[in-house]
């Protein structure tokens, strides 16, 4: 997945709903294709790096998408990006993959001690 441009909008997000104050802590959650949690955890405090969120700290929620083939009747979470295009299983291309590919900023903490440096 498109990591870096990920982590960019979290950041951008969090930053616009900071209004100028000093976010500590961001709690994200990220459905659909699967995703490198620590590529993910890294890019968001490389784009963070200058702004009110520099040094955040980053929880984040996975959530995959299921595939399930109509063939074999294997079920189950969709752990590479090649599990949406046939069964990891038998390789048929008779699947349903369900679940949301939506990315959701859940909450972010703010540091109560006022303004910080943009």
């Amino acid at each position: 997945m498109h990591e870096t441009g990920l982590s960019e909008a979290i950041v951008a997000a969090a930053v616009r709903r900071a209004a100028g104050r000093r976010v500590t802590g961001l709690r994200v959650r990220i459905g659909g294709h699967p995703v490198d949690r620590d590529v993910v955890t890294q890019g968001i405090q490389l784009a963070a790096a200058g702004t009110v969120a520099a040094d955040t700290a980053v929880d984040l929620v996975l959530e995959p998408m299921t595939v399930a083939c109509n063939g074999c009747g294997r079920s189950g979470p969709v752990d590479d990006h090649l599990a949406m295009v046939s069964c990891p299983q038998c390789g048929g291309v008779d699947i349903d993959v369900t679940g949301s590919d939506d990315v959701v900023l859940e909450s972010i903490t703010l540091d109560s001690a006022g303004r910080g440096a943009a």
